[in-house]
């Protein structure tokens, strides 16, 4: 849930930046920038925890590193695409789909006890998956759809 923290503070710091430069708190534009960066910084960190990453990936996958970086670049793809208007919409869509499919890798590496920050065998299991990473994926498509979708 810490990651969340990037969205809240990424969303209060650019409405404040709104209201101040447009004069109206801009719910969409600072929705969806808080998305981005929060996306565009974990598309980064598939390049830093490669490894870990990989460890992730369910053995029916061939090609585990070129999904890590596939998915990195998608990831930072997806942040550049709410951020042109034309594309949001279609953007939020293919990420709540992201977000659901990464999901199993998620489970995968809760089940395995992966670490991906060490690529090792020393992370923390199932509980961090009902805890926080499924409340988590919940609330990333639920703002995903709110400001990419249902506002834009």
């Amino acid at each position: 849930m810490k990651l969340l923290s990037i969205i809240a503070v990424t969303f209060i710091l650019s409405l404040v930046a709104t209201r101040l430069i447009e004069g109206f708190w801009n719910f969409v534009f600072s929705g969806n920038l808080a998305l981005a960066v929060f996306i565009i910084f974990t598309g980064l960190a598939h390049f830093k925890y490669q490894q870990g990453m990989a460890m992730m990936i369910p053995e029916i996958f061939p090609a585990k590193i070129f999904l890590v970086y596939f998915t990195g670049v998608l990831e930072i793809a997806a942040g550049v695409g709410l951020m042109i208007p034309a594309l949001r919409e279609n953007t939020a869509v293919v990420l709540i789909f992201f977000f659901i499919i990464i999901f199993f890798a998620n489970i995968n590496s809760s089940k395995k006890r992966i670490n991906l920050f060490k690529a090792d065998f020393t992370g923390p299991g199932m509980a961090y998956l009902y805890k926080e990473r499924l409340p988590m994926q919940i609330i990333l498509m639920v703002w995903t759809w709110f400001f990419g979708i249902y506002l834009s």
